[in-house]
């Protein structure tokens, strides 16, 4: 599933294009992709709106628009947003269709149609973000703050970064690059590390996203970019889908595992004791 680096670099490639233009016309050809709202609605409260802002939080493109609502898009395994020229979607996997005043279309995307897209009222937004935890490129998230959210419960530490309730927008790949980069074991009980090593993972997660960000996200298999193109990062991956292979920093071989969260879970048996 697209984690921030890879939600990030989609809003990135389509705010040039969308913010401040006015959407005059949306046809919702796969109405299973909507949440919570029927399609007539949907379409009634977005035509003729401009669109204020495009931002990110968490693993959701945020399209602010001139009325309150927030347009939220939740990728999800396999969505896209992209900026096409104005004549009509051809692509079968488009679901919903956004056409702007300056003769451009947003086209939203999804193979599999396992992602989501909301239309929230400011309250509900509100409510919606208030559940999210703090995002972690925030100048204002601090280790004190990762430590206070990792202090309650006996989780593992992976699961504990990967909650979006403690942590907004890291996902598995990136959990097990920060873990390796901090070398900490990925089962580790999130409560019983010390503050010297909740300041390597800090510090180990900010640089993972940051890198992410600039290798525009990692493809591993449908992430595509908002202007249709491959991630790069995944070619800088340390450990994720290298099970068997050499660690990059001292040499054992990479062990996979499913025991933690039932997710892939890569890691160092040398490094992250």
């Amino acid at each position: 599933m697209p984690e921030l680096p890879e939600v990030e670099t989609i809003a990135q490639d389509i705010r040039p294009y969308v913010e401040g233009r006015r959407i005059v016309r949306v046809r919702v050809l796969k109405p299973d992709i909507l949440r919570r709202i029927p399609g007539s609605t949907f379409m009634r409260r977005l035509t003729g709106r401009r669109v204020r802002s495009v931002s990110r939080r968490a693993k959701h493109v945020v399209l602010t628009l001139d009325s309150g609502d927030r347009l939220v898009v939740q990728p999800g395994m396999t969505g896209s947003l992209s900026v096409a020229n104005g004549t009509a979607p051809t692509d079968p996997y488009v679901t919903i269709s956004f056409a702007l005043d300056s003769g451009k279309r947003l086209l939203h995307r999804d193979v599999r149609r396992i992602g989501a897209v909301y239309l929230h009222a400011p309250a509900a937004w509100a409510a919606y973000d208030r559940a999210l935890g703090p995002e972690p490129l925030d100048p204002a998230f601090t280790p004190e703050r990762l430590a206070l959210a990792l202090a309650n419960g006996r989780l593992a530490v992976k699961k504990g970064v990967m909650d979006q309730r403690r942590l907004a927008g890291v996902g598995n790949i990136y959990a097990n690059e920060a873990l390796w980069l901090a070398r900490i074991d990925p089962s580790r009980q999130a409560a019983a590390l010390t503050l010297r090593e909740v300041r390597r993972l800090h510090g180990a997660i900010i640089r993972i996203l940051r890198r992410a960000i600039e290798g525009r996200g990692t493809t591993i298999r449908d992430y595509r970019t908002g202007t249709g193109q491959r991630g790069t990062f995944q070619a800088r991956l340390a450990v994720y889908g290298r099970a068997g292979r050499p660690c990059p920093r001292c040499g054992r071989r990479i062990v996979l595992t499913h025991v933690i969260d039932a997710r892939a879970t890569y890691f160092c048996p040398g490094c992250q004791r």
